[in-house]
């Protein structure tokens, strides 16, 4: 199976207003990371970063000068995107935002499966946070270069977390590294050798003597 885990920063919240600056994704397959990913920064057309966006991802109107615009980039990011299962942290916010740019040049939005990872933490984890930073607390997964939101620096965290949330690095059998290892010390038997399974001298007369009280047994007939 492949799976592209996403994530975007934004120049605000509503997609109707606000653009997409940047753009993280990181391929899976079969749940392991192949080492490809997509990503850029976007130039917005009305070049403008209002001061709360940048409190939040640190991305700069003067740093974004020169970086491509959406419609420049759009043809190699629906190639990565073709065919995978989207993964996203909040998806609506992040599928709605890459559909209102795509909208923005008459172009379809995306089609496909899409995994809400704020969905499955809160049905794991019901009544406990599900932001990025508290599920990467509570699988221990280290943060401490997130000073900033980064699309692909939360993409990377974000392809742990959802690992641990599908089972860890087993999926397939619902058993991760951490579960296993919580599970008690693995036990190393001695190997004995077989014990003799042939009949003793005092076996085989008692069978004698059963077989002489047996009237016309079928290996008789």
């Amino acid at each position: 199976m492949r799976e592209v885990v996403l994530d975007t920063e934004t120049t605000g919240l509503s997609p109707k207003t606000s653009r997409v600056v940047e753009i993280g994704c990181v391929e899976l397959v079969n749940a392991i990371p192949t080492g490809r990913e997509f990503h850029t920064y976007l130039r917005p057309d009305d070049d403008y970063m209002p001061a709360e966006a940048f409190a939040i991802h640190g991305i700069s109107q003067e740093f974004l000068q020169d970086k491509p615009l959406f419609a420049d980039v759009v043809s190699e990011l629906l190639a990565f995107l073709d065919g995978a299962r989207l993964v996203a942290h909040n998806a609506d916010f992040d599928i709605g935002f890459l559909n209102a740019e795509l909208a923005r040049l008459e172009l379809p939005p995306l089609a496909g499966e899409v995994v809400d990872t704020v969905r499955l933490a809160r049905r794991k984890f019901p009544g406990a946070a599900a932001n990025l930073n508290a599920l990467c607390e509570r699988f221990g997964i280290d943060i401490s270069g997130r000073e900033t939101h980064g699309a692909l620096l939360d993409a990377n965290l974000l392809v742990e977390v959802y690992l641990e949330l599908s089972g860890g690095r087993q999926p397939g059998l619902g058993i991760s590294v951490r579960q296993t290892a919580a599970a008690g010390p693995v036990v190393r038997r001695k190997r004995r050798e077989p014990r003799p399974h042939a009949a003793g001298d005092a076996e085989l007369a008692a069978h004698r003597a059963f077989l002489k009280e047996l009237s016309s047994p079928v290996w008789d007939w």
